[in-house]
């Protein structure tokens, strides 16, 4: 059996949230926080739910549910005052970035009050991430070699889990009710700004366009990596791209854009790389529908005169493109752990939690990294895997199986030493 032991500060357990007064924020598109909401009932919680727009109130309770309609100049007083006047000991939210999350989250930990960060999974598939105090860039788990290095991996329990039932289907259906409530009832709440484009028309088009472009690309890009990959194995270096409106871009990479990443990235290859590599470029899916940069990519590699040396995938299998590349390149991209597990060298551009020495090509420049990869460490991955799960990771979906928060150890500072007590 296995305990959490913090130095200097304490780690916080949520199973027990018996008579806890809890501030549910705005969760994923969809039920998730309706029924986290409910599960924190059952366990004796207190709960309260502000909505900041009628996606929202749709997929919440209406017996503790309050709606936010002032300006948004007037969103942290009015937050404060709630948190205040309700004696509120917890707040949960998803994502740490946007504009309400972000003002709470300073509001809640002026006061005392522990937040409760929900996001994307770090470890995927079968997990999301659920951290004390914020998320990616924001997380206080341990970013230095030397603390996993001296773990004992024995000590660590496992990861294991069990499939999470993805609803790919659930995501649609959810997203396209939670854009059209907030359309049409957008006059019950005039004052509120999304952080994306809060069209639902827009939404739907780019759904459609996405479906029908899958299909193309199933077509058109059968068997390309097979054909690549006889021409470049382990002689190309892979590029998987984020969505552009992805925070960890806006927030934290330095980079105003993904083109001008992109540009970077082709630039660069076209300077240092070996002649003989090739370099590609996949999209994220969830942009298929949204953002092309075939166009800019290949005028890119006409202007730095490497055209016939980088080609541009979509649907492409993720792990075979990672399984078979010299090298990954990545602004901060989950795939970056996704690479590491695969064994292959990967070179983060951004801020990232897992740009460890001996996990990636820390500290190395791009200009480099074309010339020598340096291979993860197999067993400090391991030891950072197991641990990165224990402390962050909740076993489920926010469309398909509902994790469990028992037992569930979020870090204050990201010190935790594990030990065996048998």
């Amino acid at each position: 059996m296995f305990y959490g032991k913090v130095r200097n500060m304490k780690s916080s357990r949520t199973n027990n949230v018996n008579g806890k007064r809890i501030l549910l924020l705005q969760g994923p598109m969809g039920n998730f926080f309706k029924r986290l909401d409910n599960e924190l009932r059952k366990k004796g919680a207190i709960t309260y739910k502000i909505g900041l727009n009628a996606g929202d109130q749709f997929f919440s309770y209406r017996d503790n549910y309050t709606p936010y309609r002032k300006k948004r100049k007037y969103w942290q007083r009015s937050v404060s005052d709630f948190l205040v006047q309700n004696q509120i000991e917890q707040l949960y939210l998803f994502g740490d970035c946007r504009f309400y999350q972000s003002q709470a989250i300073y509001a809640a930990e002026k006061l005392g009050i522990e937040v409760f960060v929900f996001e994307e999974g770090y470890v995927r598939p079968n997990f999301i991430t659920f951290e004390k105090h914020g998320v990616n860039n924001n997380s206080r788990i341990r970013r230095d070699r030397g603390f996993y290095d001296a773990l004992d991996l024995e000590k660590l329990p496992e990861v294991s889990c069990v499939p999470s039932n993805f609803s790919h289907s659930a995501m649609i259906f959810s997203a396209m009710t939670y854009y059209f409530l907030g359309n049409v009832f957008h006059y019950a709440y005039p004052h509120y700004r999304h952080h994306r484009d809060f069209s639902g028309l827009k939404e739907a088009f780019y759904g459609i366009r996405s479906f029908v472009r899958k299909q193309f690309y199933k077509l058109k890009e059968r068997n390309k990596l097979a054909r690549i990959t006889e021409s470049f194995t382990k002689d190309y270096f892979f590029v998987p791209l984020q969505t552009h409106n992805d925070f960890q871009i806006l927030k934290h990479s330095g980079y105003p854009s993904i083109e001008k990443f992109i540009i970077e990235v082709v630039e660069s290859f076209a300077q240092h790389a070996p002649k003989d590599v090739c370099l590609m470029f996949k999209h994220h899916p969830v942009d298929r529908g949204r953002k092309n940069y075939t166009s800019f990519i290949e005028e890119q590699a006409r202007v730095y005169g490497v055209p016939k040396r980088i080609c541009v995938v979509h649907d492409v299998y993720l792990p075979d493109c990672l399984k078979h590349a010299k090298g990954t390149i990545t602004v901060n991209s989950t795939v970056g752990l996704s690479s590491i597990f695969h064994g292959t060298p990967t070179l983060v551009m951004g801020q990232a939690i897992y740009d460890i020495e001996g996990l990636t090509n820390h500290g190395v420049s791009l200009a480099h990294f074309w010339q020598q990869q340096l291979k993860p460490d197999a067993v400090l991955f391991e030891k950072y895997r197991r641990y990165l799960v224990c402390t962050s990771q909740l076993n489920g979906s926010f469309y398909g199986m509902m994790p469990s928060l028992d037992n569930k150890i979020c870090l204050a500072d990201g010190a935790l030493e594990l030990k065996s007590d048998s």
